[in-house]
């Protein structure tokens, strides 16, 4: 079952280039260190990487990290 990302009191995006061979440790650290904000925070946190043809979505539900990855293929 998907998380109820509508739920989420805000939505970040990372402006600029991510790395996105960064999977959920690296993303979380991201939003630490570079944002000063708690990944486990109600938020939904949006990454974007060089070509735009991939964008990861980080949410935190309780028990654990929701990780998305959508693809295109332009």
């Amino acid at each position: 079952m998907l998380a109820d990302i509508s739920k989420a009191e805000h939505i970040y995006l990372a402006t600029g280039y991510t790395d996105m061979r960064k999977s959920i440790d690296g993303l979380a650290a991201i939003v630490q260190q570079n944002f000063h904000l708690d990944p486990c925070s109600n938020s939904l946190f949006l990454f974007c990487g060089r070509s735009a043809s991939k964008i990861k979505a980080l949410y935190c539900e309780g028990d654990g990290f929701w990780y998305y990855v959508k693809i295109s293929d332009n």
